[in-house]
């Protein structure tokens, strides 16, 4: 019998362990979903499309919940508006119209500036009104001067309009009668 090369079972040892470690190499490069390396093509074929559509669905989605807020908003604005609100507070100058025998209730820190037609000032106590034009102070059932600008520091101040009034005015009120 003849002994068996060495060189053959080397040759064949070697090749035995180039077939594993290729066929091993083969299934890491495969990886799987718990593989922690991914690859470019993943990225830009699936991981980066289901990304952009979910943030896609979720800003839909908030887009249509501020829509309905907004538009809920706005009904309740020309509601408002619609009645001829009777109330008003602003940061700057609105134009308030009044007609004879209305009455505006002033808040504190009010500022108001009549433009047409006669006003007056009712109060409990004294000054009614500063008049921040002439530096001075208007008591109660007094007349205001047109273009004077006065200024409501006490509550419970009231006017009350002779005919058509337009008032310029800046701060809380609200409008009876």
């Amino acid at each position: 019998m003849k002994k068996p090369d060495k060189r053959l079972s080397l040759r064949l040892g070697a090749a035995a362990l180039s077939v594993a470690l290729l066929g091993t190499g083969a299934a890491l490069a495969a990886g799987g979903q718990s593989d922690p390396l991914i690859t470019l093509s993943y990225l830009n074929q699936t991981a980066i499309p289901q990304i952009v559509k979910q943030v896609e669905e979720q800003t839909a989605a908030k887009q249509k919940e501020l829509e309905l807020n907004l538009a809920s908003q706005i009904s309740q604005y020309l509601q408002q508006g619609g009645q001829g609100s009777s109330s008003g507070s602003s940061a700057s100058f609105a134009v308030v119209s009044m007609t004879s025998g209305q009455v505006m209730s002033l808040g504190v820190g009010c500022e108001l500036l009549p433009r047409i037609g006669t006003v007056t000032v009712r109060a409990n106590t004294s000054p009614a009104l500063i008049d921040l034009s002439a530096g001075g102070t208007v008591d109660s059932g007094a007349a205001l001067t047109r273009n004077h600008l006065y200024m409501a520091t006490i509550a419970d101040r009231t006017l009350t309009a002779s005919g058509d009034v337009k008032l310029l005015v800046r701060g809380s009120y609200s409008i009876a009668g």
